[in-house]
């Protein structure tokens, strides 16, 4: 993890999909930098490019121009395999649909990037697994399966998983669009503490209740940052429900 200079530095990013009699700019221009330990939400309408911005930053996507940063790594030098190495050591996901694997329990779901990076011991593995899943309040739950928990149980495990490698930042996309109010909460106060411990965490919603967690909003409208502000809330660290 980069501990000295910033996770992030964006200059100039545009992303152009273009068909055959169709040329769109999902985002133009972007600068953005995000420092060790902030907590940012991303917001604004449909189609803003708030997601396609996620999927850039987190590797999933590549710019059409511009400059992108990692950890101070240049990412247009990367090839795809140097990508998925960046990806799977500095960059945690956390998405919507949870998007656990089936036929694994929950150990085995949060073990998996620690699997790929194929030299972790499995010993040393299964330790920080059973730690960060204690960290997320769902230790008790190692031996269960996906479709065993409720939903809100189960974003706490995808979260689990995104932290278990120690990524730079953490990246969530609308991460209780498919809960309940009450598991959405819960869920956003586990976010909120884990920020308070020293995390970096860089967040789309469309929901300004959940936005006020963050200590900084970015807003988007049509491919371009028109707002970037610091927020005057306190940061949600609490004692945490377990849905």
């Amino acid at each position: 993890m980069n501990a000295t200079g910033p996770v992030i530095e964006v200059k100039g990013l545009t992303k152009v999909y273009r068909t055959e009699e169709v040329e769109t700019h999902a985002l133009t221009g972007i600068e953005l930098t995000i420092d060790p330990g902030e907590y940012i939400v991303a917001m604004g309408p449909s189609g803003c490019g708030k997601t396609t911005l996620l999927s850039i930053l987190g590797l999933l996507e590549t710019p059409t121009a511009g400059e992108y940063r990692i950890t101070g790594t240049p990412v247009e030098t990367l090839n795809a395999a140097e990508r998925a190495r960046v990806r799977n050591r500095h960059i945690g996901f956390v998405f919507q649909a949870f998007n656990l694997i089936g036929d694994l329990t929950v150990e085995e779901n949060v073990e998996l990037p620690l699997v790929y990076r194929g030299s972790i011991p499995r010993a040393e593995r299964r330790d920080k697994v059973r730690t960060v899943l204690e960290e997320v309040g769902m230790g008790h739950r190692l031996r269960h399966y996906p479709g065993q928990l409720s939903g809100g149980q189960q974003q706490r495990v995808a979260i689990a998983r995104a932290l278990v490698g120690e990524p730079s930042i953490l990246l969530a996309d609308e991460p209780t669009g498919n809960l309940d109010s009450k598991s959405g909460e819960a869920v956003m106060e586990l976010l909120a503490a884990l920020h308070e411990k020293g995390a970096t965490l860089f967040m789309v919603t469309h929901d300004p209740h959940y936005a006020r967690f963050a200590r900084r909003i970015i807003r988007l409208m049509d491919g371009q940052i028109v707002d970037d502000a610091e927020t005057q809330e306190e940061s949600f660290s609490s004692g945490l429900t377990h849905p």
